[in-house]
């Protein structure tokens, strides 16, 4: 594609970056509330509960491949990601008018559908930027997707002591319709300067990407949902009231390393900087197993916002420079349907050893698997 003059690069990923603060304000305006709002006011049950949520976990990832696939064939981007925003609004007005918990199901498929976005805006931002300030860029993106996440949560926890679930839900749709505006009146999305005949396929890549594949994989079957923090957290002494809390330490601590980390590897290399991702995950699975008391609880949620600040940001900036640059939507998207169907199971095995041998067991099966992660890291290469 074309390249960009600095002044409309700084401009593209300052709207994508807000575009993605919007959209996640929204989002967690609802996920505080949501399984309550099934459960009390839907009357689903907690299998139900976790049946419609893993239904739009399993549409996450297959969202990505699809659309980053398209979006290499077709050679557009913005479609997408203004598309994906597009059908958040649907569903959220969607759950404000449902009036079982059989309506809810359509418009969570809708919903979780809209992540068609994440591939094709991934390759934009990777499309307009150099090796020295794509870390940068992505860095950036992500700070205002976390930082959109606290807002979110806080305006969820203070609107919710006056108005109902329905009017939060119509009332979280207007971040996200903002967030369709930006996209569609203010990016603008450059022609390819060639044609690209067929589509993506894993022949294409070298064993660079392939290794990077194998390696996340392996780690997302060892990171488990952060509700297992909060569970454990619980455990130790912390009241129910306070759980949210810890959500919020951690989203904004997230927020807040997103960009540093980003830039530090524009300077330093992605490998080191991904590396120093899973040598936190290690320090929050070994604090947890050698550590008691509240300074360690938060301590942990502490490392475990600083570890997905730094992961979220560097792993996508590394897939897009090992990959084939015709077909980065493709290679973004496949990678985020594969870690993610691996980390789809992450739960259930933490759960299983959980139940089965102790509190402790998932903690020592994740940190095993980041120890294999991280040595087969070090036979990649930087591109």
């Amino acid at each position: 594609m074309q390249s960009l003059d600095r002044k409309e690069t700084r401009k593209t990923v300052r709207t994508l970056g807000f575009a993605s603060f919007f959209n996640d304000l929204g989002s967690d305006m609802i996920f505080p509330i949501w399984p309550l709002f099934l459960t009390s006011v839907l009357g689903a049950n907690m299998a139900i509960v976790g049946f419609i949520d893993g239904l739009g976990d399993a549409l996450v990832s297959l969202s990505q491949a699809f659309s980053g696939y398209l979006s290499d064939r077709l050679q557009k981007r913005k479609i997408f990601v203004w598309i994906g925003y597009a059908l958040a609004v649907l569903a959220r007005v969607g759950y404000a008018v449902s009036t079982t918990w059989h309506h809810v199901i359509p418009f969570k498929m809708l919903d979780r559908t809209g992540k068609i976005r994440g591939a094709p805006r991934d390759a934009i931002i990777a499309d307009i930027s150099t090796r020295g300030d794509r870390g940068t860029h992505f860095g950036f993106v992500r700070m205002m997707d976390n930082l959109g996440a606290v807002c979110g949560i806080i305006i969820c926890i203070i609107l919710f002591h006056y108005i109902d679930y329905r009017t939060i839900f119509l009332i979280a749709a207007v971040p996200s319709a903002v967030a369709t505006g930006l996209i569609f009146f203010f990016l603008k999305e450059k022609k390819w300067t060639e044609r690209i005949s067929g589509g993506f396929s894993l022949r294409m890549v070298d064993k660079n990407f392939t290794l990077l594949l194998v390696l996340s994989s392996l780690f997302a079957l060892g990171s488990f949902s952060y509700s297992f923090l909060l569970i454990w957290a619980h455990k130790f002494g912390f009241r129910l009231t306070f759980v949210p809390v810890l959500y919020l330490i951690f989203t904004a601590v997230a927020s807040l390393c997103s960009l540093p980390f980003g830039k530090l590897s524009d300077r330093i290399g992605r490998k080191p900087v991904l590396m120093l991702a899973f040598f936190v995950w290690a320090a929050v699975c070994a604090t947890v197993l050698f550590a008691h008391g509240t300074t360690a609880v938060i301590t942990v949620f502490i490392l475990y916002g600083l570890h997905r600040g730094i992961i979220e940001t560097v792993q996508k900036t590394y897939v897009s420079e090992v990959c084939p640059a015709e077909f980065r939507a493709s290679s973004l998207g496949t990678f985020q349907m594969v870690t993610g169907l691996c980390a789809l199971p992450a739960s259930v095995i933490a759960g299983v050893l959980w139940e089965g041998i102790g509190i402790m067991a998932p903690f020592y099966f994740s940190f095993c698997l980041t120890a294999v992660s991280t040595v087969l890291l070090l036979f990649v290469r930087e591109s």
